[in-house]
């Protein structure tokens, strides 16, 4: 203050010239400026000081009185104008004290709009306090020591007075240096970033980056905002792949969740490199649309990662069900996981819009009141939902099952909350929709542990013998009981269904079929015909074919041994006349 006084009464000498004001103006421009960052590297220390020239003040009102009643007019000028003086200074004390404590609590703009009231409130002390014009006082001659110091005293009082002014003009130009200066004091960062701003060098080249609005400083802050985000996002990965190996209960899923954190871990880290970049380059303020916009993207990324993340265990859990013996359906974990997707995306819309700054309260309302109509339109959707659950609870087929439903059949692909996939046979994709299939009758090929039926009729021409064609029946079933791709009442097989009285048969139950049949079986118009009926062990339709195949070459053998021949349809003619009868064959 005292330096600003002295520099403000050079400047107001008569002898000044444009150059000297000129000169002055730039030591008080740098004057200020330290001022302001000593401020703010001692900024505690400022706000819990008490106000300036409390005694003063309590002393000179002592001898104002005093020397008013002794009629010391001389005095009572010089004291009235010294108490004045600490009044000024006590103001602009108070001042910046308020303008010190809004610096943490407030956003930039609402720091600014703080100043503003602070300048205003400044301004309209100072009024009352300097109501009293002395400037008569100045051109009057005196040689008593008392008014030469009371004329001292208002030429220092008018110097504060334009020191005020100076004060308010130059916080107004420092106001975003002083807020940035204030964000590096909190870091701890003000003393090395004050010494690389006073570097000459530096100063020469934030010259040309001020145009845009940036600095050296805000540089290396950005660049090392970069390097400390990646050794974060080093850290936490490592810490997280720590954890999960911890845990025993997803050790097994470690390789797979890394998988999935990285990727969202490492958008995450980029977007808030992005959002830090922002924050430092707009002064350590964030811009309200740009923030939520960040929140945004924050909920959607936690979301997403807690939607994969369900997924990928499901995933794994239903291939330890397909693999184990559990009796638990996967395509109930399938259909669960469905739902609490369909629950993650609900809860991550809410919290998308919760970050976006939505009343949740007026949303949810919103739903609850729109809620009947919904209801309305999703009918068929609902049904569907329920014939999904009865379809899981009936058990009746399950994915990967080879269906017939309403003369359309393939492999089932997938049983979802609406529709039921089907892939057939010549590779099409057919969606039922699960409240019809409900009510459908399904005929399933898939359950079934053993046995793929193989039935033939083979024709044998009359004019066999007897005996060839009983020893032909006798070797057929012989080959076919030794066989051992042939399901007979010795084939072995594990049971999967709990044994219950209520059960009719217990071979039906779980899909056993192993009933072997070979008899001479009838006499048609062209043939005598042998019925060969037996089912494979395997229930694959490839495996059948190779099984199949197998046992209609060992019966042309036994037939060839036998000298049967297979026949074929004929009709016969038979021409009589008088003399004798005439028969031919045409086929």
């Amino acid at each position: 203050m005292l330096e600003q006084i002295e520099l403000i009464h050079t400047m107001n000498e008569d002898n000044a010239t444009q150059e000297i004001v000129e000169s002055i103006a730039t030591v008080q421009t740098i004057t200020y400026l330290q001022a302001v960052e000593d401020i703010l590297i001692h900024k505690q220390r400022y706000i819990q000081a008490n106000l300036p020239h409390e005694k003063e003040i309590f002393t000179l009102t002592k001898m104002i009185k005093l020397n008013r009643r002794l009629g010391n007019e001389n005095a009572v000028l010089r004291d009235e104008v010294l108490l004045q003086s600490y009044e000024l200074i006590r103001t602009q004390f108070r001042m910046i004290q308020s303008i010190l404590r809004a610096l943490d609590r407030l956003d930039l703009p609402e720091f600014k709009n703080h100043m503003a009231e602070q300048f205003t409130k400044n301004q309209i002390r100072n009024a009352q306090i300097t109501n009293t014009d002395y400037f008569p006082y100045l051109a009057q001659t005196s040689t008593s020591k008392t008014f030469l110091q009371a004329q001292k005293n208002i030429r220092d009082y008018y110097a504060i007075i334009e020191v005020n002014a100076d004060v308010l003009k130059y916080l107004s130009i420092f106001e975003n240096r002083m807020y940035r200066l204030n964000r590096y004091s909190n870091y701890g960062l003000i003393a090395p970033i004050l010494y690389i701003n006073h570097s000459a060098y530096v100063q020469s080249i934030n010259e040309y980056l001020s145009l845009y609005h940036l600095n050296v400083v805000k540089l290396l802050l950005i660049f090392l905002v970069f390097i400390l985000m990646y050794l974060i996002r080093t850290v936490v990965y490592a810490s997280i792949e720590r954890l999960l190996l911890q845990i025993k209960s997803l050790a097994r899923y470690s390789n797979e969740l890394l998988k999935i954190i990285r990727r969202p871990l490492t958008r995450t880290i980029i977007i808030i490199n992005i959002e830090m970049s922002i924050y430092i380059y707009n002064d350590f303020t964030s811009v309200e649309f740009l923030s939520r916009g960040f929140n945004m993207l924050y909920g959607f990324i936690f979301t997403l990662l807690v939607y994969k993340t369900l997924n990928q265990v499901a995933t794994v859990k239903i291939e330890d069900i397909d693999n184990s013996d559990k009796k638990i359906k996967s395509e109930m974990i399938n259909v669960g996981i469905k739902i609490t997707n369909f629950l993650i995306m609900i809860f991550g819309l809410l919290l998308i819009l919760q970050l976006a700054g939505a009343n949740l309260t007026t949303v949810l309302s919103g739903l609850g009141i729109g809620g009947f109509a919904v209801a309305l339109a999703a009918r068929e959707s609902l049904s569907n939902f329920f014939g999904t659950l009865s379809i899981l609870l009936s058990d009746v087929f399950s994915q990967g099952d080879w269906i017939v439903v309403d003369g359309k059949q393939g492999v089932v692909v997938e049983i979802g909350l609406r529709v039921t996939t089907l892939r057939t046979f010549d590779n099409a994709l057919i969606a039922i929709p699960n409240s019809i299939l409900a009510n459908q009758d399904v005929q399933n090929w898939s359950r079934r542990q053993i046995g793929r039926r193989m039935k033939l009729n083979l024709r044998i021409k009359y004019g066999a013998k007897a005996e060839d064609i009983s020893s032909s029946v006798t070797q057929i079933r012989e080959m076919l009981l030794n066989n051992e791709d042939i399901a007979t009442i010795n084939t072995e097989y594990k049971s999967s269904t709990n044994r219950s009285a209520k059960l009719v048969s217990f071979n039906d139950a779980e899909g056993i079929k192993n009933t072997l049949l070979v008899y001479l079986d009838e006499f048609t118009e062209s043939s005598i015909n042998i019925l060969v009926y037996c089912f494979t062990k395997t229930t694959d339709w490839e495996e059948w074919l190779i099984v199949k195949q197998d046992v209609m070459y060992k019966i042309m053998d036994i037939l060839e041994e036998n000298s049967l021949e297979f026949a074929y349809p004929s009709l016969s003619l038979y021409h009589e006349n008088s003399d004798k009868e005439e028969v031919s064959s045409n086929s």
